[in-house]
């Protein structure tokens, strides 16, 4: 069991602006992952009336699959428009704007905990998950999925196209770990009280139909058109386009297949 979270705050004003600045644009590329989702579940023994809560739930794309299967869906995420999005999707659920490392819930309240491709925006990782197990009862689950091997997503050459862009870490922060090598999110799960219990991968091909949707997609992610700026977006759009050009089929569309690592830790 851990202890409520000492970690300074911070995390949802570096990145809620920029990720809630297109949130149609981003629930394009977050609805075309319902299938990692859905891997992640099956593995957690979901069962009818339990209480869930995605950090960082975005446009509500899990949170969806959750009430469809029977869970009581909770979400926060660092962005007030996402967050508005969501909620016209889910209007029952209980969504908050907040802070990842600072959950606004009482301890021991969910019965599964997950984040998906979210955590390791927070300024401190380690004090992310030590809040997610806070909020966990006893023994549950809590879903943490990253990226998997470089080689083995295409995404890594939008990565490689949008860092330059990025805001930087805060200085105090600390390093970021590569999550992607084997035994990485163990330690830092481990680091922040959790128990893991099992890894698993999964490979997703993302498919867009043409290349004025994968760009209008992309620009949105993590606020690049924001950070672009109006007089950059179409150079930035024009060259992520460019950069995923190895993946246009001859249709015209564009496949990224993408592997996504998993741990289910216990709180």
């Amino acid at each position: 069991m851990t202890t409520a979270s000492s970690a300074a705050t911070g995390s949802a004003n570096r990145w809620g602006p920029l990720w809630g600045a297109r949130p149609a644009g981003w629930a394009l590329s977050e609805d075309r992952q319902l299938p990692t989702y859905g891997a992640a579940l099956e593995r957690t023994g979901l069962k009818p009336g339990w209480r869930v809560l995605d950090i960082g739930c975005g446009a509500g794309a899990f949170l969806r699959l959750v009430g469809e299967r029977g869970g009581e869906p909770h979400g926060i995420d660092a962005s007030d428009a996402l967050i508005e999005f969501a909620r016209g999707r889910l209007p029952d659920a209980d969504l908050r704007v907040g802070e990842m490392e600072d959950l606004p819930w009482e301890r021991e309240t969910f019965d599964l905990v997950t984040g998906f491709n979210s955590f390791f925006f927070a300024n401190d990782m380690v004090a992310a998950l030590r809040e997610a197990g806070r909020v966990a009862k006893p023994g549950a689950p809590i879903v943490i999925q990253v990226w998997g091997a470089h080689e083995r997503c295409d995404l890594d050459a939008m990565k490689q196209l949008a860092r330059p862009f990025l805001p930087p870490r805060p200085p105090d922060a600390p390093p970021d770990p590569d999550l992607s090598q084997p035994g990485a999110l163990q330690a830092v799960a481990t680091q922040a009280g959790l128990t893991p219990e099992s890894e698993f991968d999964a490979t997703w091909v993302l498919e867009y139909p043409d290349a004025e949707t994968l760009g209008r997609a992309l620009v949105a992610v993590a606020g690049l058109a924001v950070l672009a700026g109006p007089e950059r977006e179409q150079e930035l759009q024009t060259a992520i386009v460019d950069g995923l050009a190895p993946y246009r089929t001859p249709n015209g569309s564009y496949r990224l297949s993408n592997e996504y690592h998993y741990l289910i830790a216990n709180a």
